[in-house]
């Protein structure tokens, strides 16, 4: 089998040990004679693969006991209305602004809700975060609602905000997995799966247990989180498959060290990218240094006309996927936790040699 290396956002690639089990267990899941695609949410069957996916999930964040591990349908952006229907309880919201996804989940709230925009970094379009003291937070604020990693804008927090008693809710669709973090540190996470997790149409939320039952009245009940935490996230029939994958996910991190193993990859790969686009005059990253994301790499060419070449090159060298965003341009790798350190090494010697022949 030839795997190319895929940069894409999300979805995005997949550990080729994970695919390769998925495959052998495709037709016949461990002996059942069923896909697990066919089996019902609530046979023995499939609740074993469910308990194990979160059983592992917790193992590898250090989940504490007090914090409910939910898995959902409706993607990251559903959880924009979502989080200020269960926990604004009357009061205003604190968000952090930091790029195009921030901007969102601001503009959903605001649909339910006073919000107050405590930071923004738009007027860098958004190529860094806000300092720790520019931080303008209401002590009295339902939560504080951030993006630690700004997929598009390839911006990252190098901090956890202090949030006081207010709850820090986090939307780790990016980076979620990819190191180390003390959960006990937030209100609650959230992150749709097509990133680091596995493949799309599945959200993780992980919540502690004192945000959970006090929804708005009128609240969907399908959207108050008080729902799936007391059906063990199956009051409906829950994405499946995806959440079978997820399962794998985890079982392969687990295998190759966990978390910490994963981080200094991770750091590694991204020192590796960034310090090819700096050593260079004809690459360029817009981003503040001490922002710069270790998962989404944007960067522009010298010469923007020579974007169409570079990309053409990049995918007969078996690179895939590296076209910046629209409202962004250049350039953009996503190096999750399944691209190999092989990949930035070829995509590094691929970007050298084409600056030498283009440059």
């Amino acid at each position: 089998m030839s795997r190319a290396f895929n940069f894409s956002a999300g979805p995005a690639m997949l550990p080729t040990a994970v695919i390769e089990r998925a495959q052998a267990e495709m037709a016949d899941w461990n002996g059942s004679g069923m896909s697990v695609m066919e089996m019902s949410h609530r046979g023995k069957e499939y609740m074993s693969i469910a308990a194990q996916a979160e059983t592992d999930l917790r193992a590898l964040m250090n989940i504490p006991d007090n914090y409910k591990v939910l898995f959902l349908q409706g993607g990251a952006s559903q959880q924009f209305s979502a989080i200020p229907l269960n926990l604004m309880r009357g009061k205003s919201a604190d968000y952090i602004n930091t790029g195009m996804w921030s901007k969102k989940a601001i503009g959903e709230a605001k649909r339910f809700g006073d919000v107050r925009v405590a930071a923004s970094t738009e007027d860098t379009n958004f190529t860094t975060v806000p300092a720790v003291d520019a931080l303008n937070l209401d002590s009295n604020a339902a939560y504080v609602h951030y993006t630690p990693n700004e997929t598009i804008g390839g911006v990252e927090f190098p901090y956890i905000p202090d949030t006081g008693n207010s709850p820090l809710i986090a939307d780790m669709s990016s980076t979620i997995l990819s190191r180390p973090i003390d959960v006990a540190k937030f209100g609650m996470i959230y992150a749709g799966a097509q990133k680091n997790i596995g493949p799309a149409g599945l959200t993780i939320v992980i919540i502690r247990d004192d945000l959970i039952g006090h929804a708005k009245d009128g609240t969907p009940i399908t959207l108050d989180y008080k729902t799936p935490a007391e059906n063990e996230s199956m009051y409906n029939t829950p994405p499946t498959y995806s959440w079978y994958m997820a399962g794998l996910v985890f079982d392969w991190l687990r295998q190759n060290g966990g978390l910490e193993a994963m981080g200094q990859t991770n750091q590694r790969k991204a020192e590796k990218l960034y310090a090819a686009i700096d050593g260079s005059d004809f690459y360029a990253n817009p981003v503040e240094t001490s922002a710069r994301s270790w998962m989404n790499v944007p960067f522009t060419l010298a010469n923007a006309d020579l974007d169409a070449d570079f990309l053409a090159g990049a995918k007969n060298a078996g690179l895939l996927t590296l076209k910046g965003h629209r409202s962004v341009g250049g350039m953009r790798a996503s190096i999750y936790n399944a691209m190999p350190e092989e990949g930035i090494d070829t995509l590094v010697s691929f970007m050298a040699e084409f600056e030498r022949t283009k440059g």
